[in-house]
């Protein structure tokens, strides 16, 4: 049995679930395809008017999880354009921050969860790693996933839970 570490709660499951993600977008655009569904009314659509667009929270998805693991790790983050109009174009974004977090090593993270955490939108503020991954690392990744789940699965896409959720690592009786 592997150890709790900062990398295996954070690094697998951010591939994992963006995994996920990545194919509910293959799903999505061939949904659209077959419907003859413009592209750019789901990049666009929301659940709530003062929430982000579907682009967006894939966006924001990508960037929280490869923004986690690099500031645990103290590394800077690769950066993205943000620039994707299509749903091709979000599911290769997906592909680039699986790719990144691939590259990380178990012993980049041993001491995270003491180091310091900064954020841009919590001026003169630090939160500790472990505090960071349990109350906002790992929360604001999952809701913005949820959210653009839920924009597809509210317009008709037809997922479940499953789809969400993905395959799990059973082991026999």
């Amino acid at each position: 049995m592997e150890k709790i570490s900062m990398y295996n709660v954070t690094v697998p499951n951010f591939v994992r679930v963006l995994g996920n993600l990545k194919n509910i977008l293959v799903k999505a655009q061939a949904w659209a395809e077959e419907k003859k569904i413009d592209e750019t009314t789901l990049l666009g659509a929301r659940l709530a008017l003062d929430q982000f667009s579907f682009v967006k929270q894939v966006q924001v998805a990508s960037d929280n999880a490869k923004g986690t693991a690099a500031r645990l790790i103290g590394a800077e983050s690769p950066m993205m354009e943000d620039n994707e109009q299509t749903i091709a174009a979000l599911v290769e974004r997906i592909e680039k921050t699986i790719a990144y977090l691939q590259t990380l090593k178990p012993e980049q993270f041993e001491g995270s969860e003491e180091r310091q955490v900064t954020l841009k939108y919590f001026p003169g503020k630090y939160i500790l790693g472990l505090d960071y991954v349990n109350g906002y690392g790992l929360p604001n990744f999952y809701f913005h996933v949820n959210v653009a789940y839920s924009i597809l699965r509210h317009y008709g896409l037809s997922i479940g839970k499953a789809d969400y959720i993905g395959d799990l690592p059973f082991k026999n009786l």
